[in-house]
């Protein structure tokens, strides 16, 4: 394995992205940062880097620790032994909190028989 690779092949290859252009993207519009500082999709990744990496699905921010460097992409368990997570359980359950609410919130229009045990509830239909 080489000592470096490019940020974004790294990220996508340790499924934080499910493409590279993603991982290109997000480091091109500055939401990536490597020990404070913006990171480019061609800047090297190396083992020992603190990343801060936003998340694909909603609000909130990964704080990863690079253990080793892979330029393919490989099996979740191979590629979670490449960093750690030193991310706070207060920001994962903050995730699940608003995840749970967005769902909740797309449900759309009552189907016909949820109209009907509304309308049962509210007294309309004796």
């Amino acid at each position: 394995m080489s000592d470096s690779v490019r940020a974004d092949k790294w990220l996508w290859a340790t499924r934080f992205f499910k493409t590279r252009s993603l991982a290109a993207d997000a480091c091109a519009t500055g939401k990536v940062k490597r020990n404070g500082h913006v990171l480019k999709p061609a800047s090297p990744v190396q083992a020992g880097d603190s990343l801060e990496i936003p998340f694909a699905e909603g609000p909130g921010v990964r704080e990863i620790f690079v253990n080793a460097v892979i330029v393919r992409r490989v099996g979740a368990p191979e590629a979670q032994a490449c960093y750690d997570d030193l991310t706070k359980p207060e920001i994962y359950e903050a995730l699940k909190l608003w995840l749970i609410a967005k769902s909740e919130a797309a449900k759309g229009r009552p189907t016909k028989r949820e109209r009907r045990e509304i309308d049962k509830i509210h007294g309309f239909l004796d």
